[in-house]
């Protein structure tokens, strides 16, 4: 199993299958704002109070710029471009990430404590900031905390951040309209019926004539 296959079935048992179905939707993305001036597009299904608080949300901003270029640069070392899919950052995870953490409160000290301590680590090790490091580094220090079962005590921190940050990335990936593409769910499809197959129809004493 390759590194998308298995973040695939991260991401389909990460999100809900309501989720899933409701982003297969071409007109659905993990980018609401829908115009020039901001305004947020109202999602098929979402009540009136629902689409009031999304963009009340989608207005505020909790990461810096320096965080967010982290996030993004994280979330495309995790789902990058391949050649049957795009990266998650083409995909709008890092939009979507924000969303999360503004909707879940509880995520943004983990992410925001997690984001700061990845930086310390690498100012320790090579005197600068994670995405400031070549790319051997960045994955040399991911590769300690990305498989708990490995993980030094003194990396369980880190551990825990990249566990989450893995894990709003598929959910975030995979509810986008890329994502659904990647993993090929076409939805409902109209098919034309051509009758009971033969074989069946044998099966039961019937003849195609019958």
């Amino acid at each position: 199993m390759n590194r998308r296959d298995t973040i695939k079935v991260l991401g389909l048992t990460t999100v809900g299958t309501g989720l899933l179905l409701e982003s297969c939707g071409p007109e659905n993305s993990n980018k609401q704002v829908d115009n020039a001036a901001g305004e947020v597009k109202k999602l098929a299904g979402v009540q009136e109070f629902e689409h009031e608080r999304n963009a009340k949300l989608n207005s505020e901003r909790f990461f810096t710029d320096a965080e967010m270029a982290t996030i993004t640069l994280l979330a495309d070392i995790i789902i990058p471009k391949d050649d049957f899919s795009e990266s998650a950052s083409k995909a709008g995870v890092p939009d979507f990430i924000e969303f999360m953490v503004k909707d879940i409160p509880a995520y943004k000290l983990p992410m925001r404590g997690g984001l700061k301590w990845l930086d310390i680590q690498c100012l320790k090790r090579y005197k600068h900031a994670f995405i400031d490091c070549d790319e051997k580094q960045q994955l040399s220090i991911l590769d300690e905390i990305a498989y708990p079962a490995k993980a030094k005590p003194e990396m369980q921190q880190g551990v825990a951040f990249f566990d989450l940050m893995r894990n709003l990335t598929a959910s975030g990936f995979f509810t986008s309209e890329i994502g659904v593409k990647d993993i090929g769910y076409v939805g409902n499809r109209p098919q034309l019926w051509e009758g009971v197959p033969a074989d069946v129809l044998k099966q039961y004493g019937f003849t195609e004539e019958s």
